[in-house]
């Protein structure tokens, strides 16, 4: 069915919305005799649990009990709280279950969708601290009731490939408005207003960007999405793609409308396979009810979207690196001026977003600058999405208004350090961001914050490190991760990341110096001057970071050579506690390389340290704790 006119958009959307929006309100009407909706994830992180199978399996036993008119199973994506997956909401309930598998669903419908009792073991819930009740509520539960969404408002709630559920939830309003009674000039003045700044790591703001682009007397211009997420650990991105694809495309069209451009792509990595399915779906639904193409709603505009595939290139997500594999060229950067918005791809003025920026255009046509500005900071207007995860309790998707402090983010919703671990340090903004340690803690979450603090936003990856963690394997983690990615076209990166790697290397190996710690910093310092990129110029970030929060622990592994976190394999001496050794043996049976000798139920044990590769099989086959690990 093609939507002509704004008149059959808003008529599509509010039968839509009897039938689906008020199932979250706990206002579900009887339309024949349904009366639960079940909303299975069928996201990344969930799908890796098997979710198709339990939401295949709850068709089939609701169907075998006769009750397809009463319960709806539904389809949906992330959640957020992606370590408990597959994870099943019940409405209007407002029942959580986790860990849900196969062999589950029976009991849960026979339970709770006949007998209309809640399965406890499976249900996710808080204890409250003065009455100790159960908390199942979804929205009152800790992880959930301190976020606000925004970005994230569909994702969980709706089925991503049916288009008809994203116009209940007032889609393609914000489109249908700018195109009938805003003027282009208004569009990019009302995301001025907003405040709102770019979420894919630079927080330059997104209105401004727009100017620039408008401004540009071309006939040809583009929009560009950024869904080239490659920070380790962040995913925030994939989810709102495989949650809410439409949102996407919507922001891109008014994106276009507002700048002159009627062409877009959508640049994502090939490494998204159900975020990719699901976007080419949903551009086949906006398309075949002319919502994207020719003559939108009737008002003359044309806009369409391309899907392109990036093969994983982490420096693709650079804006020039990007561009230049869209036009089918090498993924590396170039220098800037001239800036995209003036000449970007095809040599035509372009705008790039990432997916998160984009989430939040439509909301904020419908709802106003105000609104959005009246949410987060001065300075760092509305929410941020972050990918929790690392030594926390509760990992997973995280939106929160900004000016959020890293202590609510970390302990209330997070939970906190698991196994009663005492925190240690979190790294946020990913190979370019930096560690903050307890002494941040109270420190509200905004762009100029984190900077002056040493770090950054970045994308939205935020890391937990517990009292386990070796800050220098840390800063030799992002290392290596910046040294296999570099695109290697400037000497600062290629070669002089690679040379911190070797000396982050011979530090965790016993080898380094206090001149080693000096030399390091330096060609720090040196990088972030000459590197022709942002990705390189920040590149040292990790590094420089730890050294300045934690230089003791450097200094230890030069001097002292030991690894205080007992992380740093070649700093590790492995000793049998003659007192508490019980010469069974156990620890000689199972070293893979015979390394511990002794005749048992004769002697005592030993270790010989030339021999020992620290793998730890002898501490871990140990029954009686004579084995110290120093």
């Amino acid at each position: 069915m093609r939507i002509g006119t704004l008149e059959e958009l808003k008529r599509i959307q509010d039968i839509k919305h009897k039938k689906v929006a008020l199932r979250l309100k706990g206002e579900l009407p009887q339309i024949g005799e349904e009366r639960l909706h079940v909303l299975v994830c069928n996201g990344t992180g969930c799908t890796s649990s098997l979710s198709k199978e339990v939401l295949e399996k709850f068709k089939d036993e609701v169907h075998a009990r006769g009750i397809e008119d009463e319960v709806r199973v539904v389809k949906t994506s992330c959640f957020g709280l992606c370590q408990k997956g597959p994870i099943v909401a019940v409405y209007p309930d407002n029942v959580f279950y986790c860990h849900v598998h196969v062999e589950d669903v029976a009991e849960i419908v026979q339970h709770h969708f006949i007998e209309g009792k809640a399965v406890e073991r499976l249900e996710m819930c808080d204890i409250d601290e003065e009455t100790k009740e159960r908390i199942v509520d979804i929205e009152k539960i800790k992880f959930y009731s301190k976020q606000k969404r925004i970005a994230l408002r569909n994702c969980g709630r709706i089925d991503p490939e049916d288009i008809g559920e994203y116009l209940a939830f007032d889609g393609y309003s914000a489109l249908a408005k700018v195109l009938t009674s805003m003027k282009p000039q208004e569009v990019i003045d009302e995301i001025k207003a907003s405040g709102l700044r770019g979420r894919g790591g630079g927080g330059f703001p997104t209105g401004v960007k727009w100017q620039f682009a408008a401004d540009q007397n071309k006939l040809e211009k583009y929009v560009i999405c950024n869904a080239d997420e490659g920070d380790p650990g962040a995913f925030m991105d994939r989810s709102i793609m495989e949650g809410d694809p439409h949102c996407v495309l919507e922001a891109m069209a008014i994106a276009g409308y507002a700048i002159g451009a009627h062409y877009g792509y959508v640049y994502i990595r090939a490494e998204y396979p159900i975020a990719v399915e699901r976007l080419k779906i949903a551009l086949n639904q906006a398309r075949e009810m002319g919502l994207l193409g020719k003559n939108i709603l009737g008002t003359g505009f044309d806009f369409d979207i391309e899907i392109r595939l990036g093969a994983g290139a982490f420096v693709c997500g650079e804006e020039t690196a990007l561009i230049h594999s869209i036009e089918g060229k090498r993924g590396v950067p170039t220098p800037k001026p001239p800036f995209p918005a003036v000449k970007g791809v095809w040599g035509k003025p372009t705008i790039i977003n990432n997916v998160e920026t984009l989430a939040n255009i439509a909301q904020i046509i419908v709802n106003g600058a105000a609104w959005f500005k009246s949410i987060g900071t001065e300075k760092s207007s509305g929410t941020k999405v972050f990918a929790l995860g690392g030594k926390v309790v509760n990992t997973g998707l995280v939106e929160v208004p900004m000016g959020t402090t890293l202590r609510e983010v970390i302990f209330e919703i997070g939970g906190g350090c698991p196994n009663g671990k005492k925190f240690k340090a979190v790294q946020t903004g990913g190979p370019s961001g930096g560690c903050l340690t307890e002494a941040d803690l109270d420190a509200p979450i905004d762009f100029d914050t984190l900077i002056q603090k040493g770090s950054m936003m970045g994308s939205g990856g935020m890391i937990v490190l517990d009292e386990d963690n070796c800050m220098v394997d840390v800063a030799r983690f992002y290392m290596e991760f910046i040294t296999d990615e570099s695109c290697g076209k400037c000497t600062p990166c290629r070669i002089g990341t690679k040379r911190l790697l070797e000396m982050l290397n011979d530090i965790c190996d016993g080898k380094g110096t206090m001149e080693t710690l000096d030399e390091l910093e330096k060609l720090c310092h040196r990088i972030q001057d000459s590197a022709l990129c942002g990705l390189g110029q920040t590149a040292p970030n990790p590094i420089l970071s730890t050294l300045r929060l934690f230089k003791d622990e450097y200094v230890a592994h030069v001097v002292d050579k030991t690894c205080p976190a007992g992380v740093c394999k070649n700093l590790l001496k492995y000793t049998i506690d003659p007192n508490k050794c019980k010469k069974c043996s156990l620890c000689s049976q199972k070293c893979p390389v015979h390394a511990i000798s002794g005749i048992a139920g004769k002697e005592v044990f030993r270790i010989d340290p030339n021999r020992c590769i620290r793998c730890g099989a002898c501490v871990t086959n140990c029954r009686f704790g004579a084995i110290e690990r120093k």
